[in-house]
């Protein structure tokens, strides 16, 4: 039997998948009874995310050890899928990190390596499992961005920037498939406490500290339901929603200017 003879299995693939938002995602996905694809730098968390999924129905489980912020391990990544004769019918891009403090405080590679997994990594994904979805007329894309996406968030500026083009990029792509039968998802949840947002320090930021706080799961229910409805664009909470629209309407400069009142305090330097 050749390769392309080779019966293939559908699968959803989510990055960032062993904690946080993307376990929660991995779990909406186990109850539905899907295969899944779990990618994360950690292998330990892998494990036991892994054993978590398939107690909780999952079709079946792999793990995949990655740094997507690496190119050669999204190689690696898409190797794995191929050996494991996958074909990727929902992929959750959600694989991200952030970190509040002065942009001259950070290091170059800390910057450029949030560009490369929240930007790149996101990109190279979609772009190598799409046009399979799109051959099909079926699929499912989420692409977890934040509510930092609708503005400049001095203090984070890289990834509050890098967030942005999580949003454009997606609206975009979502209006080129239109009618193509593979739709295309934006998450923008608010501040939600997670292992992404203690590794950020970001507790000690207004925006954590007096904003509205959605847990992990109600963000993952609401923008796992909004993609299986096939919508562009999902804000969790009523509060975000306000935020995100008050973005669009207020002046850019005076958003700009609260967005620094709500980073910058306590906001750590590089250490």
């Amino acid at each position: 039997m050749t390769s392309s003879q080779v019966r293939r299995r559908p699968a959803a693939l989510v990055t960032g998948g062993s904690g946080g938002i993307g376990l929660e995602l991995a779990r909406c996905l186990a109850r539905d009874r899907q295969e899944v694809v779990i990618v994360a730098r950690r292998e330990a968390g892998l494990a036991a995310a892994a054993a978590e999924l398939r107690a909780a129905g999952a079709r079946g489980v792999t793990t995949v050890p990655a740094d997507l912020s690496r190119p050669e391990e999204i190689e690696r990544l898409f190797a794995t899928l191929d050996a494991s004769a996958f074909d990727i019918t929902i992929l959750i891009n959600n694989a991200g990190f952030g970190a509040a403090g002065a942009f001259t405080d950070r290091s170059l590679d800390d910057q450029l390596g949030m560009i490369q997994t929240n930007i790149t990594a996101l990109t190279h994904l979609t772009h190598r499992l799409l046009p399979p979805m799109l051959s099909r007329h079926s699929g499912r894309i989420l692409n977890v961005a934040s509510t930092a996406a609708f503005q400049p968030g001095p203090f984070m500026a890289v990834y509050y920037a890098s967030k942005a083009y999580v949003l454009s990029f997606s609206e975009a792509l979502a209006e080129e498939l239109r009618g193509s039968g593979v739709t295309v998802t934006t998450l923008c949840p608010g501040p939600t406490p997670t292992g992404f947002s203690a590794r950020a320090r970001l507790g000690a930021t207004r925006a954590f500290r007096r904003g509205v706080v959605t847990t992990a799961g109600a963000v993952a229910e609401a923008g796992y339901a909004g993609m299986m409805r096939g919508d562009r664009i999902v804000v969790p909470g009523a509060a975000n929603k306000i935020l995100a629209q008050a973005n669009r309407l207020a002046p850019r400069a005076l958003m700009t200017r609260i967005m620094r009142g709500l980073n910058e305090r306590r906001a750590p330097p590089a250490g």
